[in-house]
């Protein structure tokens, strides 16, 4: 039961225009980390003033990283048959998807969204935004909007919702996608208010 916790820096969000800067990955099996894959990646277009600032990628920093096509059928075989996490994952997915089908390939992982779980797991929350997350769980993001950074956080907040669901005896990979993919009214509905302390809940 792998899971590759994924995310990617872009030069803007359009995956039909804009192009991948870095991607980063981190495979775990039962909460342990089993490997990581990162890289930067040459768009091959100028990256926008906005997103160097956000990110800190720069034109330098990339002149020499491989292109998308180099690089995609690395990152496959990285993720091979493992669910694939992100935050707002049909934003990273949708990108990686989209490359490799130009190289060839085709991605057809299962995936989990920690955004989508946060909106089931701790509704309270105001924002399902990461950072927002990483300050609910005191995780310290040390390279927020980097690759890498953000992948770890997410692994770290992945890790705080397969706790949460084990305690409501939800622990198979494919229990969890199911969960993930269940109304907020029917999570309600069946398992009462699983953010609250046991005692707390009606």
């Amino acid at each position: 039961m792998t899971f590759v916790v994924v995310d990617i820096e872009t030069t803007g969000l359009s995956k039909s225009y804009h192009k991948i800067t870095e991607i980063a990955g981190i495979k775990t099996e039962k909460g342990r980390v089993l490997d990581e894959f990162h890289t930067l990646v040459d768009p091959e277009v100028k990256i926008p003033p906005f997103i160097r600032h956000l990110t800190g990628i720069n034109n330098e920093m990339v002149k020499d990283a491989p292109v998308i096509d180099d690089v995609i059928g690395d990152f496959c075989d990285f993720l091979g048959d493992s669910v694939f996490v992100a935050h707002n994952a049909t934003f990273d997915y949708g990108f990686l998807s989209r490359n490799a089908s130009f190289a060839g390939l085709e991605l057809g992982n299962k995936r989990l969204c920690t955004r989508r779980l946060a909106a089931r797991l701790v509704p309270m929350l105001a924002s399902k935004r990461l950072d927002a997350l990483c300050q609910h769980f005191r995780i310290i993001n040390e390279d927020e909007h980097r690759a890498m950074g953000d992948a770890r956080a997410t692994l770290c907040v992945f890790n705080n919702f397969q706790n949460m669901l084990k305690r409501m005896g939800i622990e198979e990979k494919s229990d969890i996608i199911r969960f993930e993919r269940t109304s907020k009214k029917e999570v309600i509905e069946k398992y009462g208010a699983p953010w609250l302390p046991r005692k707390a809940r009606v």
